[in-house]
């Protein structure tokens, strides 16, 4: 048997890659990691000969779990949203990797071509070339959105937004502990957000992806989305599509 792991830090993706994996019998699954720091754990602990890993998580990259990891590496797919960078990379070094949203054909690819890698010997050094190759590149800085009020402007880190609401010309930004309402159009809003994470499901609603827990049927083929905060926002017709293909749910 073939021990994996799966480490993504979004709950449908890593429970859309756990149904796929059911394809493969010869494959078990180890167990599952939304964060870097359980992966470095989990990976040490379980030894696991394949891992799916996702590049952009909250506390660290893929990439800096490896790092941490040493000697001794699993085999690794990639999972990536666009990140030209990264992209080029696994291009230049010939590594697979999965890019969101992909297709249930293309991941089954990837995983066959990994099976026939770990039924050969193993060879660490192009990870490790690439490791080096990535360690090179400056961390790109990070784009904070300007908040006006009426004495100050504050800056929002765009991962804390979990949704934003609009109407007419006025948005509000939905944070943790915190709501920013801004003059602005929804879509000049979602222009300047990261269409990895970001995506509008409603004429007036889009959603931070990181914070959304489920996606539910009403009937007739309406559904709405219910993000980890509780709050439920419908899932207009027109952006319906789009949310499942995002999710490789369609």
């Amino acid at each position: 048997m073939i021990r994996t792991l799966i480490v993504d830090d979004e709950a449908l993706s890593r429970q859309r890659i756990r149904r796929l994996l059911q394809e493969f019998p010869v494959i078990e699954l180890a167990g599952e990691c939304n964060n870097g720091r359980d992966a470095v754990q989990s990976i040490r602990r379980e030894q696991p000969d394949l891992v799916f890993l996702d590049i952009q998580m909250k506390d660290m990259t893929g990439f800096d779990v490896l790092e941490q990891l040493g000697d001794d590496l699993p085999l690794i797919i990639f999972i990536t949203a666009y990140d030209q960078y990264a992209l080029r990379a696994f291009d230049f070094f010939a590594f697979d990797y999965l890019l969101k949203p992909f297709k249930d054909e293309r991941f089954a690819r990837s995983v066959q071509r990994a099976l026939e890698q770990l039924s050969g010997p193993r060879d660490d050094a192009p990870l490790r070339e690439l490791l080096q190759y990535l360690q090179t590149a400056p961390p790109p800085a990070p784009r904070l959105l300007p908040v006006k009020s009426a004495d100050k402007i504050e800056f929002v880190e765009p991962a804390d937004v979990r949704y934003i609401l609009g109407a007419g010309y006025y948005i509000e930004l939905y944070c943790a502990e915190k709501r920013h309402l801004l003059r602005m159009p929804l879509g000049q809003m979602l222009d300047q957000l990261d269409p990895l994470h970001f995506l509008r499901i409603h004429r007036s609603a889009i959603i931070n992806l990181r914070f959304l827990d489920s996606i539910q049927h009403l009937g007739l083929g309406e559904l709405e989305v219910v993000m980890k905060d509780g709050k439920t926002l419908r899932v207009s017709r027109s952006y319906k599509g789009d949310l499942l293909e995002r999710l490789g749910v369609g």
